[in-house]
C-alpha cells in the first residue's frame, strides 16, 4: 500500500488491507482512517503506525462516545479513551486444506438475513450485522427448511479472504457441518486464486486444534481491541471532514472464528 497507510504484510492489518483494496466500495474515510458502515462490520482501520492526528480522525469519524473496534491493533489507546474489550486471538492461514464444494450447502443472501442473525444470536461466533452478508459468499446447511449451520467471507485483503461467522445450531453439533462449510467456502476462495485465512480466540484451544487438523497453520498472534471515544470530543465541521477525506492508497501484495 502506498501513501504511508499500510507498510507491512496485508494480514498484519487486515481491515486496512480490505478497505483500501477489494472492499474499498464499503469504505467510509476520514484522513488516513477507514471503517465499514456500522451495519456491515464493526471494524475500523488505522494506519500501521497511527499518529495523534489519526486518533483525532477516528473520533471525528465515529463521533463522541462511540465505540470502535480495531482488528490487529496491539498498541495503546490515547489518554481519555476507554478500553471496552480486549480479545487475544490467533490468525491461521491455509496450509493444505482439503477444500471442496458441498452438495448440501446452499448460497445465503439478503433474504436469509433474519435467520442468519437468529443463528448468530444463539451461537455467538463473532460480529455479524444486517449487511455483513454483502462482504462475500455465505453458505448454509438447512434441515427441514431451518438454517442450522453457516460460514462465510468477511475481511478481504488483496489476495486473501477471511472465513468467518462459522456457527452451528447446538442441536446439530457433532455432525461435522461447520467443517464441511469451511471447506466449501475455502474452495470458492481458492477458485478465485486467493488464499483462505481465519481468526479465533487464542484461548479457544479446541478450535485451534480443529483448524490445524483441517490444514490451517498458525501465522501470528493478534489482538482485537474495542475503544470508546471520549464523550467530550468536539464534532468536526463538514468542511473539515471534507478536507481530510480522500485517502490515496493502492493495492499490492499477494494476490470458531471471530
Amino acid at each position: 500500500m502506498t501513501g504511508h497507510v499500510l507498510t507491512g504484510h496485508v494480514l498484519d492489518n487486515p481491515a486496512l488491507g480490505s478497505l483500501a483494496g477489494p472492499h474499498a466500495r464499503f469504505a467510509e474515510r476520514y484522513g488516513r482512517v477507514l471503517r465499514y458502515p456500522v451495519d456491515v462490520s464493526p471494524w475500523l482501520a488505522l494506519p500501521d503506525e497511527p499518529e495523534d492526528g489519526d486518533w483525532a480522525d477516528v473520533a471525528a469519524l465515529a463521533g463522541a462516545g462511540a465505540e470502535v473496534a480495531l482488528a490487529g491493533f496491539d498498541g495503546s489507546l490515547p489518554d481519555g479513551w476507554e478500553v471496552t474489550f480486549r480479545i487475544e486471538g490467533v490468525q491461521l492461514v491455509d496450509d493444505g486444506l482439503a477444500a471442496a464444494p458441498d452438495a448440501e450447502a446452499v448460497l445465503l443472501g439478503p433474504g436469509d438475513v433474519p435467520e442468519m442473525l437468529d443463528l448468530v444470536a444463539r451461537t455467538r461466533p463473532g460480529p455479524f450485522l444486517p449487511r455483513t452478508v454483502e462482504l462475500g459468499t455465505y453458505l448454509g446447511i438447512r434441515r427441514d427448511g431451518a438454517l442450522v449451520a453457516m460460514a462465510g467471507e468477511r475481511l478481504h485483503p488483496p489476495g486473501w479472504t477471511e472465513i468467518s461467522a462459522v456457527c452451528t445450531d447446538p442441536a446439530f453439533r457433532g455432525q461435522g457441518l461447520a467443517t464441511r462449510l469451511i471447506l466449501a467456502v475455502a474452495h470458492g476462495i481458492r477458485e478465485r486464486g486467493e488464499t483462505p485465512f481465519l481468526h479465533t480466540g487464542a484461548g479457544n484451544t479446541a478450535a485451534v486444534r480443529l483448524y490445524e487438523s483441517m490444514g490451517f497453520r498458525l501465522r501470528r498472534r493478534t489482538t482485537f481491541l474495542g475503544g470508546r471515544v471520549p464523550g467530550s470530543w468536539p464534532a468536526a465541521a463538514p468542511g473539515d471532514r471534507q478536507a481530510r477525506t480522500g485517502v490515496q492508497a493502492s493495492s499490492s501484495g499477494r494476490g470458531q472464528s471471530l
